[in-house]
């Protein structure tokens, strides 16, 4: 009898073990990575990557300089363990010096984090909580944009402040991508539906970010389309061409194609009227009768707001990957004339690109941040006359830079992750 019971006993315990593995196994499944790093993504033919340096080698770099930049800058709330963010304001110069994040940092976080999947046995994880923190701090005007500033009061708990509030255009759409991305890498089947979610966000920016008559990119949703001068208003490096195109893949709404479309318009309007010597983009664009043009100063954020400045940095990255991913040539001769300028600029050196130019190539500030350097390494990309200059702006962009904040590492980060070979569009299968 006592043999029978315990022979019983172990054929319970054994089939609970294996229970308790079948189940292992199925959420191991349904959290694998499906689209781990390294992707080493087939780009458009005939762009190169650097060749002083080999594949393995720049993945190593990507993995190694995630680590550091992960370590630095994602964060939690002191009373929220199921919540992340990117800080932001390590060099303090946001205002107000209590400000510890923003949509645009967001934005950049989960997008890295669904990339570096697999790479990141964390990175799950880390970007369900982002997305938490994002639908935790909403915009007043629509519950699924993200309120661009979150600030910290004295005592460290998140407070609301005037202004605050409201949407960034950049940071929502990135977000949407991240999620498109998440979609692809994880599923959609767990805790959160990445691809339910970023339909909301898609749905959202169309209805409160795109001026609808115009098919333009507003600068957030809080300027509204009957707004004559922030209404008809854009910011160049909100033009995110390949998430644009992404959006309407994932939702079959083909109003994105007009986006789409509207954004190359402008693309070329201001390359062919103002900047035709050096493809060079303003921070902000601006409409007077139908006709686009350069920001005066002082538009929205500072002097520069009508020159190649930070914003504008990351247009030589941002408008590239389209080209990259998809082949469309539109904005390919902005982007090479734009590239060859700098090269003569510098004379082949990038530690002589500066912190800002006019359209007409004067600088207007001096320096040498990774913000302005990383981006013109993507751009290089496009031509196999660059190689050497890739190869340089390789070098200089993995160095590490005491003046390098927040938006610098976080822009070599992405700039990496492309020029390696690693980034990839959530409807691609390569």
């Amino acid at each position: 009898m006592k043999k029978r019971v315990s022979l019983l006993i172990g054929v319970i315990v054994v089939g609970i073990i294996a229970s308790i593995a079948l189940v292992y196994q199925n959420t191991k499944k349904e959290v694998a990575s499906k689209r781990p790093f390294p992707q080493h993504t087939v780009y458009q033919s005939g762009t190169i990557k650097p060749d002083n340096v080999s594949q393995e080698e720049m993945d190593d770099a990507v993995a190694d300089f995630y680590k550091t930049w992960k370590k630095k800058y994602l964060k939690q709330p002191v009373d929220k363990n199921d919540e992340y963010y990117i800080f932001y304001n390590d060099k303090g110069y946001a205002e107000p010096k209590n400000a510890f994040t923003v949509s645009e940092a967001h934005g950049y976080g989960m997008m890295i984090t669904a990339i570096m999947a697999g790479k990141d046995h964390k990175a799950k994880q880390n970007f369900d909580g982002l997305y938490r923190f994002y639908k935790a701090h909403s915009s007043e005007n629509n519950p699924s944009l993200m309120a661009w500033q979150q600030v910290k009061n004295k005592k460290g708990e998140i407070i609301n402040t005037p202004g605050d509030v409201d949407s960034a255009t950049d940071g929502d759409m990135d977000i949407a991508y991240a999620l498109l991305l998440a979609d692809q890498q994880w599923g959609s089947k767990g805790d959160i539906d990445y691809l339910a979610r970023a339909k909301d966000i898609i749905e959202a920016i169309m209805l409160n970010e795109i001026n609808q008559s115009q098919s333009l990119i507003k600068l957030g949703d809080w300027a509204e389309d009957k707004d004559h001068v922030y209404g008809q208003s854009t910011r160049s490096s909100d033009l995110l061409l390949n998430h644009l195109k992404s959006f309407e893949t994932a939702t079959g709404n083909h109003k994105w194609k007009d986006v789409t479309d509207k954004a190359y318009t402008i693309i070329h309007s201001i390359y062919t009227t103002k900047s035709g010597n050096t493809g060079l983009m303003p921070d902000f664009i601006v409409q007077s009768k139908g006709v686009y043009q350069p920001a005066q100063a002082d538009f929205l954020e500072g002097p520069n707001d009508g020159n190649y400045s930070w914003n504008s940095s990351r247009i030589p990255w941002r408008y590239t990957i389209d080209y990259l991913l998809t082949g469309d040539t539109r904005a390919l001769g902005q982007i090479q004339r734009m590239n060859n300028w700098i090269k003569e600029e510098t004379h082949g050196n990038p530690e002589n690109i500066q912190s800002g130019y006019m359209l007409n190539g004067k600088a207007v500030e001096e320096g040498n941040s990774t913000s302005f350097v990383a981006p013109f390494m993507v751009s290089a990309m496009v031509d196999s006359s660059n190689q050497l200059w890739i190869n340089k702006l390789w070098s200089r962009t993995i160095q590490e830079h005491d003046d390098d904040d927040y938006f610098a590492n976080t822009i070599k980060l992405q700039t990496m992750i492309v020029v390696s070979g690693n980034w990839w569009a959530p409807e691609s299968n390569t």
